[in-house]
């Protein structure tokens, strides 16, 4: 993955989230190191999430991590505390403000559960009728045979 094409998934990513939530101004610059390095930043303002292939000076907080962790933590797959006390992220500067990034993840849609079986259902009353019929077939047999014996 090339740097390029980090900023654009990190424009994709968040930019499908409602950061109608988040009432203040916050700035995060990335700093990503291995693959894709370079640095980029996250900018929350008037509710919208903006995000450029520079340096921001002003930032509350920079956030050094590779690609990967990068996309894990905007898909939602890997939050930025867990990054965080594993060593996966480093930051600096204003962490309460860097915690806003999970009030970015995406909202996933939830997966439609799948059609219940209705011929499971339907079988099971059969299976039902059956045995009563077989019950009602063994008594049948006894009152008939103990009516015989006394004849």
């Amino acid at each position: 993955m090339t740097y390029e094409e980090l900023v654009e998934k990190a424009r994709e990513t968040y930019g499908k989230a409602d950061a109608g939530k988040i009432n203040e101004h916050v700035a995060i610059q990335f700093n990503v190191t291995g693959e894709a390095a370079g640095a980029f930043y996250l900018e929350i303002a008037d509710g919208k999430v903006n995000i450029e292939p520079y340096e921001y000076y002003d930032r509350d907080v920079i956030v050094t991590t590779d690609a990967e962790t990068l996309i894990k933590m905007a898909e939602g797959k890997l939050g930025m505390e867990a990054a965080y006390l594993t060593g996966k992220i480093k930051a600096d500067g204003n962490l309460t403000k860097g915690l806003l990034l999970k009030e970015l993840v995406a909202k996933k849609t939830p997966k439609k559960a799948a059609p219940k079986k209705t011929a499971e259902k339907k079988a099971a009353p059969k299976k039902a009728t059956e045995k009563k019929t077989e019950t009602k077939k063994t008594v049948a047999k006894k009152t008939t045979k103990k009516a015989a014996s006394k004849e």
